[in-house]
C-alpha cells in the first residue's frame, strides 16, 4: 500500500484539491480514496487498462462522493441556519392530533422555558435530525456548548415534568 501511495499520492491529492477547497477535507478525502483502492484492488485487470487509470478512477469516485456529501450537508446546514436560526419562530409546534397531547404541551412549556441557546439546539436536534456537529456550524456555537445546551436542556425538561407529575399525582402518606 506505501508503494501505491508513494507512486500515486500525487494524482490522488491534485484530485481531492480540485473537489475539496479546504486541505483538511483534501487529506480526508485522499485517505478514503485510498482505503477504497486497498479495499478494489483485486478487482484491477492490467489488460483492462493501466494501473494509474484504474487508482484515478477509484480515487475519483471517492472524492467527488465525499464533496457531494459535503455539498448537501452544508445545504441543509444553511437551510437549517435559514430557516430555524435566525428566526423567532423556531419553536416546534404541537400536533393536535398527538394522543399524548396533555404531555406534549407540558414539555413544550418547559423548553419554552429554557434559554434561547437551549431551545434552539434541542429544536434542531429534535426536529431536525442534525448531529451536535451539525447544530455547532448551524448556529455558529462552540461544539462544546452545543452539548452542554442540549445536555443541560434535557436535564431542566425533565425536572419540570417530574415537578408538574408530581403536582398532579400527589402522594398521600398515612402516618
Amino acid at each position: 500500500m506505501q508503494a501505491c501511495m508513494d507512486t500515486f499520492g500525487g494524482l490522488v491529492w491534485s484530485l481531492a484539491r480540485r473537489f475539496c477547497p479546504i486541505a483538511s477535507e483534501a487529506e480526508d478525502a485522499v485517505q478514503e480514496a485510498f482505503i477504497s483502492v486497498w479495499e478494489n484492488a483485486a478487482r484491477y485487470d492490467p489488460s483492462k487498462g493501466a494501473e494509474v487509470t484504474f487508482v484515478a478512477m477509484i480515487a475519483r469516485r471517492r472524492i467527488i462522493d465525499r464533496s457531494r456529501r459535503h455539498q448537501r450537508q452544508e445545504r441543509v446546514i444553511a437551510e437549517v441556519r435559514e430557516q430555524y436560526c435566525s428566526s423567532d419562530e423556531s419553536r416546534p409546534r404541537v400536533d393536535p392530533s398527538a394522543e399524548t397531547v396533555d404531555e406534549v404541551e407540558q414539555a413544550m412549556r418547559a423548553m419554552s422555558s429554557l434559554s434561547e441557546n437551549q431551545q434552539r439546539v434541542l429544536y434542531l436536534a429534535i426536529h431536525q435530525g442534525l448531529t451536535h456537529e451539525q447544530i455547532s456550524v448551524a448556529t455558529k456555537l462552540p461544539l462544546g456548548t452545543v452539548k452542554t445546551n442540549a445536555r443541560r436542556g434535557l436535564m431542566r425538561i425533565r425536572e419540570m415534568l417530574k415537578e408538574k407529575a408530581a403536582e398532579n399525582n400527589p402522594e398521600r402518606h398515612h402516618d
